[in-house]
């Protein structure tokens, strides 16, 4: 199993040849993946439907809500329907994590060293700009990033690469030169789909699930 690697930032920018940085944000820039399984599991247990943390991280975590909302009740829908599950779902979240919301640790030191050092950074996230709008009020860091794109911005969510092209397009940076830190699986393959490299931070699945990554991390104390 690939080791925790321990660097400093000048390394991470060297052995990349990285010109941006691009994070997920559920399980990455928050460690909050176990409120969005604690929302889910009282929506479904609302709508009579069980699921295990295994089940949850296959087929729920890191993807869409439109996929994830389609997978669980087994059906395709239209939008207006995605929507209002998807919308009555995140505002459970929200009103569960926000006595607790806070950036991963060093998150927000390891921002302002990239940022120092001329490094744009964006955000590539399969939520929605309600949930992106809450971290931005809670936790102080909406200024780092000049780009956001969410699952509003995409036809194909993760694992497929269009998230991360689309980031790269903006910032106008080739995908060989972005650095990608994600949590989960799907965002893994679709960062690497996509010609990038990714440093895994293992907050939502075990370590020997993400190998994929080409390094892994516990956090951004460097």
């Amino acid at each position: 199993m690939k080791a925790v690697l321990e660097f400093r930032v000048e390394d991470i920018i060297e052995k990349f040849d990285t010109k941006a940085v691009i994070f997920d944000l559920d399980g990455t820039l928050l460690d909050n993946n176990s409120y969005h399984l604690k929302s889910w599991l009282e929506y479904l247990k609302n709508i009579g439907r069980d699921i295990s943390e295994e089940e949850y991280n296959a087929n729920i975590n890191g993807r869409t809500n439109k996929d994830v909302i389609q997978y669980i009740y087994n059906r395709q829908m239209p939008e207006e329907e995605i929507l209002k599950f998807t919308l009555e779902k995140e505002a459970l979240y929200r009103k569960l994590y926000k006595p607790f919301i806070k950036p991963l640790s060093g998150l927000i030191d390891f921002l302002e060293v990239l940022r120092n050092k001329g490094i744009p950074m964006a955000i590539a996230t399969s939520g929605i700009q309600p949930n992106i709008d809450f971290m931005f009020e809670e936790v102080p860091i909406k200024q780092y990033f000049t780009e956001v794109v969410n699952s509003s911005h995409i036809t194909k969510g993760k694992p497929d690469p269009e998230i991360y092209l689309k980031v790269a397009s903006l910032l106008q940076i080739s995908p060989k030169n972005c650095l990608v830190f994600e949590d989960a699986v799907v965002g893994i393959k679709s960062a690497k789909a996509a010609g990038m490299k990714v440093i895994a931070v293992a907050t939502t699945q075990p370590k020997e699930e993400l190998l994929l990554a080409d390094v892994i991390i516990d956090d951004y104390n460097f």
